[in-house]
């Protein structure tokens, strides 16, 4: 039997303390500064995928103008910036707004149980630096943790692996003294990580090849906005920072919106800029060409055309096909070409897991994440004073969970008014659902039988519109039908958990 510590009771447990974590973290300090609360975080540093991912070139894949914080100016001219900038501006802001002494490291949450009679959650812990097993008490859990697994990223089964006599690196655990000068890389894959890789690459190695069974979308885009800095020099950090915000907002919704509405058209035109920055009688259809319509997956984006311009020097290509098995020097393809290789990268994505693994029980009932639905994009019906954060897949991640951490503190607020300590939705058990995420990633659909689900109208609906969200969660009602609320006056609990008898 492990022993249990009981270390700390307190109002609010923020889980991850990467760019949702902090960002809840700084939102609840300044709306609610009376709540006690600490940010658990499994791993030795704060930053989160910043902070975890070290392969060369890992930079962001959309602009930092609306993947930066609203209450937090991006400074740097970069509008497409790499990992160490924006570790700088996450540490910034644990730094400007004293959260630092919240942050709990080698934290790792193994389970939660939520108990309606005491109005708590007891969450417990492993924390890594110590072996000790301990338990934090809190009214609230706010899951920052992402959605896919920190430990380990999603490699498929390659005939052969053993046979190869070079390296094999997944993007996700990139070897800090890998030596690649000089060497024939095969990069793997088609997605931002793939097209990171390859021009960072080419720096040094001898040849980078990416091998892709299914091509992406892939645009080039500046990665200084002359627009965004020149805002910012006229009207200073603040307000120019607010103008170039609403201008990216507006830019990714325009194109998504175009994309979605005249597909066609869409990808004429994709593949017009493709063919003008590749060299002349480039197959451009064979390896630029996907079988399906812009941003059903993530567009590509490529700052000042880098991919691009390596493949014009002939120190990348590209190659679509199919792999056979590994061989002892690279890999053979259907095509009959085999691929030398001194290392092989697996830029194959990423496993989903969301709230990081975590087993949550309400009044010792399991939750069973395929049976509950969203609600409001930010909470899981039938389970209470628990939120996430889930971000947009046709935009800036950190829009969506601003909303949601604007619309929580509201949430908080309204509780405290009312003297409510519990709060829940209720789905009806008819309504018709459908997939957590309408998105084509093939890291998206392994793992959709194993989500939340969303439903047919809102607020059981996971929007993917920045717009309508404002309008929801930012300046909607607090409360409505699906809300149920209880405090110390009435007890009340969820349906269908084991408690259920002693309310009323």
């Amino acid at each position: 039997m492990t022993s249990m510590t009981e270390t700390e009771s307190v109002d609010v447990l923020i889980v991850g303390a990467g760019i949702s974590g902090i960002g809840a973290a700084r939102y609840l300090t300044v709306e609610h500064p009376g709540k006690s609360f600490v940010v658990v975080e499994s791993r030795a540093a704060a930053g989160g995928t910043w902070d975890l991912f070290r392969f060369p070139g890992i930079r962001s894949d959309s602009d930092l103008y609306t993947f930066g914080y609203e209450f937090k100016p991006w400074r740097e001219k970069d509008a497409i910036a790499d990992a160490p900038l924006i570790l700088n501006y996450l540490h910034e802001t644990i730094d400007e707004n004293g959260l630092a002494d919240h942050i709990r490291y080698h934290h790792r949450v193994r389970a939660a149980a939520w108990s309606s009679q005491e109005a708590r959650w007891l969450v417990d812990i492993d924390r890594a630096d110590t072996g000790e097993h301990i338990r934090i008490r809190a009214r609230w859990i706010f899951s920052g943790s992402g959605y896919y697994r920190y430990d380990e990223g999603y490699t498929p089964e390659f005939e052969g692996r053993e046979r190869f006599g070079g390296t094999i690196v997944h993007p996700q655990h990139w070897p800090e003294d890998l030596d690649y000068e000089g060497k024939r890389i095969v990069v793997i894959g088609s997605g931002a990580t793939a097209v990171t890789l390859l021009p960072a690459l080419a720096e040094k190695a001898e040849h980078v090849t990416m091998l892709q069974r299914t091509p992406s979308y892939i645009l080039p885009i500046p990665r200084q906005d002359p627009l965004a800095n020149w805002l910012k020099r006229r009207f200073g950090d603040e307000r120019g920072y607010a103008l170039a915000r609403q201008k990216y907002i507006a830019q990714q919704r325009l194109v998504f919106e175009f994309c979605q509405r005249f597909p066609k058209a869409a990808r004429r035109l994709i593949r017009k800029v493709n063919a003008s920055q590749l060299p002349e009688g480039y197959p451009v259809d064979e390896h630029f060409n996907p079988p399906y319509n812009p941003w059903d997956q993530r567009l590509c984006a490529v700052p000042d055309s880098d991919l691009f311009r390596t493949i014009r020097k002939g120190t990348t290509s590209v190659v679509t096909d199919r792999i056979v098995t590994f061989t002892e020097t690279g890999i053979l393809l259907e095509s009959g070409t085999e691929l030398e290789a001194d290392i092989i990268v697996t830029a194959t994505g990423l496993n989903i897991q969301v709230f990081g693994g975590i087993e949550a029980t309400v009044d010792g009932r399991p939750v069973s994440l395929p049976d509950t639905v969203v609600y409001r994009g930010m909470m899981l019906s039938g389970v209470p004073n628990f939120a996430m954060a889930i971000g947009y897949t046709n935009s800036s991640w950190t829009l969506k969970v601003g909303l949601v951490c604007e619309y929580w503190c509201r949430l908080l607020g309204y509780m405290d008014d009312h003297g409510y300590d519990t709060v829940w939705a209720d789905v009806d058990p008819d309504m018709p659902t459908r997939p957590l995420l309408d998105f084509g990633a093939g890291y998206v659909q392994r793992a959709l039988s194993t989500l939340p689900r969303q439903g047919a109208k809102p607020p059981w609906t996971m929007s993917m519109s920045y717009y309508k969200d404002r309008r929801q969660l930012r300046h909607g009602d607090v409360a409505d039908e699906y809300l149920h609320f209880s405090g110390p006056a009435r007890r009340r609990v969820p349906r269908g958990t084991a408690a259920e008898s002693v309310g009323a």
